[in-house]
């Protein structure tokens, strides 16, 4: 079976991911900080899948060292890494110049510095197996810079998207694969309030498409690809006084 790990896992996206790889027969390496919440998933898909492999670990991705020899773990037991989804991360974030350069740093560190780590150590990985997928899991709003709230937020994501292009193009010709994900509004505990816009997918049609872009291998998807793909041309072209009531 094809074996899978996933950051970020105990909840929302990374959950449901999860859930869905298992449906298509892959073997999970889950990890995230709290394994509580990994241990009740965990057992959720071997009752439903008795066949699968699911091994679980605790991993704060701002460990970076513990990144490091997770991820190598996870390999020992199940034997390699086919893909790897770099999931993990934070929507914190507060307006520049108010006072919270403390929760733009913390987001800044966990969903840029702490992705570079989990890239690094899936490219070991995989330039040792020659072989694998590398998912980075990426937003919607990395497209332009973003006003408010999501201003390090969007700008951490932007950076993951080029992180992974790089790569991609380090191991062009080779059978390492690279997919950027830029999902829109789907229902996490990230979403919040912003649960009740018109525009929101749910969680598992979110998933889904995600899903369905990763085992095409696609290089880049705006998922779900409606309405998001053409949203995406609208979002890099309208006037920054439009983009601040958009946001």
């Amino acid at each position: 079976m094809p074996s899978i790990l996933i950051t970020g896992a105990s909840s929302g996206l990374g959950a449901e991911m999860a859930r869905q790889f298992a449906d298509l027969g892959y073997d999970l390496a889950l990890c995230a900080r709290r394994t509580d919440r990994l241990v009740e998933l965990a057992t959720q898909i071997t009752t439903a899948h008795p066949d699968r492999r699911v091994v679980v670990k605790a991993l704060d991705v701002n460990d970076h060292d513990a990144v490091f020899r997770v991820f190598e773990e996870f390999r020992a037991e199940l034997g390699r890494l086919d893909k790897v989804v770099v999931n993990a991360g934070l929507g914190k974030g507060q307006p520049l110049g108010t006072g919270r350069f403390d929760a733009n740093k913390e987001t800044a560190e966990t969903n840029f510095i702490g992705a570079l780590a989990q890239t690094e150590a899936a490219a070991a990985i995989f330039r040792a197996q020659d072989a694998g997928h590398l998912v980075m899991v990426s937003s919607f709003s990395a497209l332009r810079g973003m006003p408010r709230n999501i201003t390090t937020y969007a700008a951490t994501k932007a950076a993951v998207a080029h992180l992974a292009e790089g790569f991609r193009a380090d191991v062009h010709g080779t059978p390492i694969k690279v997919t950027v994900l830029y999902p829109g509004y789907i229902v996490s505990e990230m979403s919040g309030t912003s649960a009740r816009t018109p525009l929101m997918a749910s969680t598992e049609k979110g998933v889904r498409a995600m899903v369905e872009a990763i085992e095409k291998e696609k290089k880049s998807a705006r998922v779900p690809a409606w309405p998001w793909a053409p949203l995406g041309f609208v979002i890099k072209h309208v006037p920054v006084g439009v983009l601040r009531k958009l946001s």
